[in-house]
């Protein structure tokens, strides 16, 4: 039995983070060893914002604040505000996570992974630009990542921003690289010459639906849409069309992981009711990386929203694209939400996109169990 660390994104109080360091957890658990999560520090981020200047009180203040410019009921924005400051204190601890910082652990493999880990170009100041993500200081007898993403970093931005030789010579440093799309693959091959492994999401290679027994049975007493996106990504015109539409189906929309202004009812749950929730739903639209994923293993009718990266504001196009072309699935995607109506018509051969994730578990199984064992 080895002593496994896992550096991720557990601490973001996001249901994807969770369920993705969740079900790494469990992979690394079936497979004999020890696992425990590891912190980094977080540094000032590559791209400053005057926000950065501010103590974490008043950021936390101004965000909360930020919350009530949403369009949407009352009712929905003091849970939304329940939910994100509640969220580490009720869900952590079913990670083994306390309020104890775990930094530098003495490991025999520290896996850095999955979510997005490499994405150092941004201006989120809870992640920051941290070389701790990149394995620094490690004290592991091995390191290796787990479909660790570079999210909408590109090798030019790693370039403008003068980290490229930094992140270049810290990625020739690990035993074996795992990466979770092209772009991350990419990047990868330019700075050590080798092409790296490609394994899914932890949330698809875990086969959750089947051998989680913490998703409860959830009893529905209406028809819903579930909308999974972020607050304040959803337009009001976009908004207004999924109330219409929802209407015209006799659906009720219910809103998880974000208050939407179209939304009947917004849904606070634990992470493992987020995919009861999605099971009974009658249909899904989302602009997220997670959303798609819990409606690809809950074999949902889904329509995936693309924004596209413009300057410095967070895209999703990159990394929506890639996944949905590994799972055979770039029909779901588009641009406007009109096309909801033709999409989620449209059936999903799960058969197919089943079989593509049975290859992908094993061939993730295999990755974990010969690196983490060298």
């Amino acid at each position: 039995m080895k002593k496994v660390g896992i550096m991720s994104m557990q601490r973001i109080a996001n249901y994807g983070s969770f369920l993705q360091a969740y079900a790494l957890k469990q992979l690394i658990e079936e497979l004999g060893h020890k696992v425990e999560f590891v912190d980094y520090h977080v540094g000032a981020p590559v791209i400053a914002e005057n926000a950065d200047s501010k103590n974490k009180f008043i950021r936390k203040l101004e965000k909360g604040l930020e919350t009530f410019q949403y369009q949407a009921p009352l009712s929905h924005k003091l849970s939304f505000i329940r939910y994100k400051q509640s969220f580490a204190k009720k869900y952590m601890p079913l990670l083994g996570i306390t309020d104890e910082m775990n930094y530098n652990p003495t490991l025999d493999c520290l896996v850095i992974g999955s979510d997005e880990v490499f994405n150092c170009i941004q201006k989120n100041s809870n992640v920051g630009y941290s070389t701790e993500l990149f394995g620094k200081d490690n004290r592991a007898d091995r390191l290796i990542t787990y479909a660790a993403s570079f999210g909408n970093t590109t090798l030019e931005k790693l370039e403008k921003y003068q980290k490229a030789g930094e992140v270049g010579n810290l990625l020739k440093e690990f035993d074996a690289i795992s990466v979770r799309d092209a772009n991350s693959g990419s990047i990868v091959e330019q700075f050590t010459g080798e092409e790296p492994v490609y394994n899914l999401d932890p949330v698809l290679t875990y086969d959750y639906m089947n051998c989680c027994d913490r998703i409860p049975q959830i009893e529905a007493t209406e028809k819903y849409l579930i909308l999974y996106a972020y607050a304040g990504r959803i337009s009001n015109e976009e908004a207004d069309w999924i109330a219409e539409y929802a209407k015209k189906k006799n659906l009720k929309v219910y809103a998880i992981g974000g208050i939407q202004k179209c939304a009947d009812r917004f849904v606070d749950c634990s992470p493992f009711e987020v995919l009861a929730y999605f099971r009974n739903a009658e249909e899904v639209i989302t602009d997220t990386f997670h959303g798609s994923i819990f409606s690809v293993i809950t074999h949902r009718p889904f329509t995936t929203l693309i924004r596209k990266s413009v300057g410095n504001s967070y895209g999703n196009e990159e990394k929506l694209s890639d996944l949905l072309n590994r799972l055979v699935l770039t029909e779901r995607m588009t641009t406007k939400v009109e096309d909801t109506e033709r999409i989620n018509q449209q059936p999903i051969d799960y058969k197919k996109v089943d079989d593509v994730l049975q290859k992908q578990r094993e061939i993730a199984k295999k990755y974990l169990q010969n690196n983490i064992e060298g």
